[in-house]
């Protein structure tokens, strides 16, 4: 059994840090080693920071984005095209599409995927919300903006049918190829994918 090198103060920050995306325990212990060698400049802004979006932070009513406003920035947008909203699975994937600058449009955030092995249906996603949206009108299209998963089809062939009732054109992101790849070093679904999605020149 492993001795503690620390106080639980020191431990319970290496332990929090551990369970952040992207970082164990070995990065865990750098990252905190780095804080407090450097209290005042990073770690109490850090803390300051994170008490402040404990308390600020919320979800947007509409989309379901994160913010410190609800509405969100993005819905409170009016130079935003709101006749297109983008479908996605999650937060990142909408800050992933804005960074992009792909598309001045309206997002809806569903929250995850239909899964039903993990448990996750339609109701624990905000696949109604979504639908009210749409029903309200003044909807043209809805991008179904979700990963290229099992999970993700499904959840796509679903709000299809839910959405099949209203007059809105349902598109979907294209899938294959990506920018700079080579064709000998892609796998047989991206390029059978890639070559449903061809488009003419």
């Amino acid at each position: 059994m492993s001795k503690s090198i620390a106080g639980p103060e020191i431990e319970r920050l290496i332990q929090l840090l551990a369970k952040l995306p992207g970082l164990g325990p070995r990065s865990a212990r750098r990252a905190t080693l780095h804080l407090v060698k450097r209290k005042e400049q990073l770690l109490a802004p850090l803390a300051a920071a994170m008490a402040t979006a404990l308390d600020e932070v919320k979800v947007c009513s509409t989309c379901g984005n994160i913010d410190t406003r609800d509405p969100c920035t993005i819905c409170c947008d009016h130079s935003r095209d709101a006749s297109v909203i983008v479908v996605v699975e999650d937060v990142a994937d909408l800050w992933a599409l804005e960074r992009a600058k792909a598309l001045n449009a309206a997002y809806h955030v569903l929250g995850g995927v239909l899964s039903p092995l993990e448990g996750i249906g339609p109701d624990d996603l905000t696949i109604r919300q979504l639908v009210a949206r749409v029903a309200a009108g003044g909807v043209d299209e809805v991008i179904v903006a979700v990963n290229a998963t099992v999970e993700g089809q499904t959840t796509a062939h679903y709000l299809i049918d839910q959405l099949a009732g209203f007059d809105v054109k349902i598109t979907r992101l294209a899938h294959g190829v990506p920018v700079g790849g080579e064709l000998d070093y892609l796998d047989e679904g991206t390029l059978s994918a890639a070559m449903r999605s061809r488009t003419a020149l």
